[in-house]
């Protein structure tokens, strides 16, 4: 039977990464990583930033938080970062009508609804997906 791997690239419970890790383990998207921080910080401080152990199925996950409300997940990955939001059905209202690339609205068309809302992932490796991510951000917070 094959080994599950978790999702996350740091897998070790008794180990929560450090930003030398971090960087290790994102490379040249790590910018990226410090960006999205960065701009939801710029408009909702203050924001807080909260390493969580999911399980080794997920292994580590940064949350960033505004007043105990979850506004983006952000998963390491060997050479990238996943980004995890949950956008409610207003939200979701606002996102329709807002101009994505279409490998962007394919993703969040497929995206899998649960009762808090529809969960959408998208893996930064570019500056637009960097960017789409921003608008998501942006559109959660505002709804």
């Amino acid at each position: 039977m094959a080994e599950i791997m978790a999702l996350s690239y740091f897998d070790d419970e008794g180990k929560k990464p450090s930003d030398n890790d971090l960087a290790e383990a994102l490379g040249k998207t790590k910018p990226f990583w410090d960006e999205i921080i960065k701009h939801i910080a710029g408009h909702n401080e203050p924001i807080t930033e909260e390493w969580h152990f999911g399980g080794k199925n997920w292994g580590w996950t940064m949350r960033v938080v505004r007043k105990k409300r979850r506004i983006l997940y952000l998963t390491p990955c060997d050479g990238c970062y996943t980004t995890g939001i949950i956008l409610g059905g207003r939200a979701m209202e606002v996102v329709r009508q807002t101009d994505f690339p279409p490998e962007i609205v394919e993703i969040i068309n497929s995206s899998k609804k649960y009762a808090e809302g529809t969960a959408i992932r998208l893996e930064i490796r570019t500056k637009e997906n960097l960017e789409a991510t921003k608008k998501l951000a942006d559109i959660k917070i505002a709804n």
